[in-house]
């Protein structure tokens, strides 16, 4: 893999998963997503993932004019990568989700490399009460749920990002993705070097194991030998730990309220700062490593800069 001596760390600071019954901390409105990310930044992340939400009931979105509202506010704020995801709600189409790349021009965007099965429906039955009458049913409907990112998507959604100069993060589920990013590397709609994204412990998808991750590690460097970094997520109680077996691996870290809302055992977090703080101190303090900061993350990568962006 490529080597960096920095820690990228990004932030996932609400994501689709969650839902404002689940923890009073959780960011909904516009505001409250670019003050989280803003704090993110500040505490070391140098990318930050952003999704949207319905500001009156939290419910997912893809409204490009509340990622634009919540993407101005953190670039006026901070120097951080402003990510936005392509992933969306699950349940929305993938033409619905890539229209943000368009739409803002971001130096970086989310891009899931094949279908899965995407079960959030064990989390309805964890939860007696819910504060909004369309939490439970969205997330008992997974149970039927396939998370579509076809071939034909694909090849429709890759040149998009090659048009307006946005870097994909490639986003693996589970081994196979890795396979289908060698696929478009190969016929041209990927250029490397690639930034991988490996998605651990979502249900439908390869679980959160250090066995698991250390073989997704194994296959990309079969596959893309020194063109390639990758970081990683470990959903759930896993987000640390999975985050520090990266970093000692050469790899990066992802943490935030998309993918775990625990501080630690019982503790919810209180704000996303505090669960990268919480990531930097554990690397540094077992691997060493400084997080990066944006300037030396957006040469890292190679992207194209704030400036290259729509985003005023």
């Amino acid at each position: 893999m490529r080597e960096f001596e920095n820690l990228v760390v990004s932030c996932a600071v609400t994501g689709a998963i969650h839902t404002p019954s689940m923890s009073p901390h959780l960011p909904v409105t516009p505001g409250e997503i670019a003050e989280a990310a803003i704090g993110a930044a500040d505490a070391g992340a140098s990318i930050v993932h952003v999704h949207v939400r319905d500001p009156e009931t939290g419910e997912p979105v893809n409204d490009w004019d509340l990622f634009r509202a919540v993407a101005e506010r953190v670039h006026d704020a901070c120097d951080v990568v402003i990510q936005p995801t392509t992933g969306g709600a699950p349940t929305a189409t993938p033409e619905e989700r890539v229209g943000v790349v368009p739409e803002l021009e971001p130096e970086m965007a989310s891009c899931n490399m094949g279908s899965i099965n995407f079960g959030l429906y064990g989390l309805a039955e964890k939860y007696d009460d819910f504060e909004h009458d369309w939490e439970e049913p969205y997330l008992a409907g997974t149970r039927d749920l396939i998370f579509r990112n076809t071939f034909g998507d694909l090849e429709t959604i890759l040149p998009i990002f090659d048009e307006h100069d946005t870097k994909p993060e490639l986003e693996c589920y589970d081994v196979g993705h890795l396979y289908n990013a060698k696929h478009f590397v190969e016929r041209g709609l990927i250029d490397p070097p690639l930034h991988i994204q490996f998605v651990l412990g979502i249900h439908g998808g390869i679980g959160a194991d250090p066995r698991n991750l250390t073989h997704m590690v194994d296959v990309a460097e079969d596959l893309f030998g020194d063109d390639y970094s990758f970081s990683v997520i470990g959903a759930g109680r896993r987000e640390f730990g999975m985050g520090v077996q990266a970093a000692t691996m050469g790899g990066h870290a992802r943490v935030g309220m998309e993918d775990n809302l625990y501080l630690g055992p019982g503790e919810l977090a209180e704000s996303n700062a505090a669960m990268v703080a919480k990531m930097v101190r554990l690397a540094r303090e077992v691997t060493g490593r400084d997080p990066a900061t944006p300037a030396r993350t957006r040469e890292f990568l190679d992207l194209k800069g704030k400036g290259g962006t729509a985003i005023d």
